[in-house]
């Protein structure tokens, strides 16, 4: 049996730290002043927690990782774009913070970028070494295996017999559930005054009608990045894991792994997600040593069966003429035009929502987020914080993928794809202000891009 060693100990225990976001911690941190803690057990297992809660666990985690690193002999020199890109960012952000116009807003968001920066920089010098990032996969894809098993959940069972509950409820004048449930159903807005009667709310019979599944996250298309994020690590790990096991065995493992992926992607109703998936899906095939024209006509099957199944998906969304699309478009011209106007500071980290309210289109629904990670960091810290972050992002992303694309091991290939796949998210979503998925993927990233300054050690040590 191999000893536990301290490192892996830690590498353990922060496995179980990002499982836990995973499970817990899936909200905005913009939101955290919305998020009551929970007062009962049965709440502290059902219900998602304050999101500054994962702050005090995240500090110590950071400190004993600090130790392990002032241990270790790291090359501070190697591509010292990759050490300067995410502090300079970070520290516009602080500047930044000085100008805000919201101090909670920006507050909250400090602490979520110091997690993202802090993730990073242990993945690079601590988790890439020595092969410790394994011992994290434990806490983060049991989590991940409880978020879509909960998701799924959702839209076969939950969803439906909820707007059962509703109708029923309405019908029967709320004499079905006990009457503090329905003080708080009227307190929540599930049930409104309409011409003098207690109704449903239609909106909520709608979402539960339409049944995308969010799982323990905020919603779902966060439950599509978590799945863009660690899917492709999942299935690499369920197919080179299980060679030695009976076929039947290994079919079923992979199957699973299959299913519980592709299920919770289809049922979160995530567009964009299931666009990513199918050009990802594409890139694995384009790696494959096969014959060119085998790849050619795979790909060709893969996208063809994909757009079939996204037409099918998402006709009647078009149809009634791709709503959220065009709101998304009204946010990013809001955050271009708050860039102009504030263009070395910018709003704040984190308030992009002060200056939308102000200018967004009087039909446009309002929005705490741009949902444009990139285009945030342009409104909300100004022109420098968003070139440093994009080019930390961009550049980084550059050199995992000419690390990985041809010689990586399939494990490191998948994470590449994931975190390819997540920040492509990122042009349409707000990932990077979620604690479940800011960390987690600044964590993987920090262990691809650390193989390659693990790689220019070795090769200073043999000059």
């Amino acid at each position: 049996m191999k000893k536990l060693t301290a490192p892996k100990l830690f590498a353990l225990v922060f496995g179980l730290f990002l499982g836990l976001c995973i499970w817990k911690f899936g909200n905005p941190v913009i939101l955290d002043h919305k998020i009551a803690p929970p007062a009962a057990p049965a709440e502290f297992f059902y219900q998602a927690w304050p999101t500054h809660w994962a702050n005090w666990i995240l500090l110590p985690l950071v400190g004993l990782g600090a130790g392990l690193i002032l241990q270790a002999k790291i090359s501070w020199r190697q591509s010292q774009w990759l050490w300067l890109l995410p502090l300079i960012w970070l520290g516009w952000q602080f500047l930044s913070a000085t100008q805000t116009c919201d101090a909670d807003l920006t507050h909250a968001s400090l602490w979520q970028f110091s997690g993202c920066v802090a993730c990073y920089f242990l993945g690079a010098l601590v988790f890439a070494r020595d092969n410790l990032w394994r011992w994290l996969l434990p806490g983060v894809l049991a989590a991940f295996a409880f978020c879509l098993v909960r998701g799924i959940d959702q839209h076969v069972f939950e969803f439906p017999q909820n707007r059962q509950m509703l109708v029923e409820g309405e019908r029967d004048g709320w004499t079905n559930f006990p009457p503090e449930t329905v003080a708080q159903m009227k307190t929540d807005n599930i049930i409104i005054l309409t011409n003098g009667m207690e109704m449903a709310n239609p909106a909520m019979l709608e979402k539960f009608k339409k049944g995308r599944c969010a799982g323990t996250l905020v919603y779902p298309n966060a439950l599509a990045g978590i799945i863009l994020l660690l899917w492709p690590l999942s299935l690499a790990l369920a197919f080179s894991t299980t060679k030695n096991l009976k076929p039947m065995i290994r079919l079923a493992v992979i199957g699973l792994t299959i299913f519980l992926g592709g299920a919770a992607l289809f049922w979160s109703g995530s567009k964009l997600g299931w666009l990513i998936a199918i050009a990802i899906a594409g890139l694995y095939l384009l790696r494959l040593d096969w014959p060119k024209s085998l790849k050619l006509a795979s790909f060709a099957l893969v996208l063809t069966v994909g757009l079939g199944v996204f037409a099918l998906r998402f006709h009647n969304y078009f149809s009634a003429g791709a709503t959220s699309v065009g709101a998304r478009f009204d946010y990013w011209r809001a955050a271009v035009q708050t860039t102009a106007a504030k263009p070395v500071f910018g709003s704040g980290p984190g308030t992009f929502q002060r200056p939308y309210a102000q200018i967004k289109s009087p039909k446009a629904e309002m929005a705490r987020l741009t949902h444009n990670d990139y285009l945030e960091q342009f409104s909300d810290s100004g022109v420098v914080g968003g070139l440093a972050y994009g080019a930390w992002i961009v550049l980084t992303l550059t050199l995992v993928i000419r690390k990985n694309w041809c010689d990586g091991s399939i494990m490191m290939f998948a994470i590449m794809a994931g975190l390819i796949a997540w920040f492509a998210q990122g042009l349409g979503e707000f990932g990077l202000f979620i604690p479940a998925l800011g960390w987690t993927a600044f964590t993987l990233l920090g262990i691809a891009i650390g193989q390659k300054i693990i790689e220019f050690d070795k090769k200073k040590a043999d000059c």
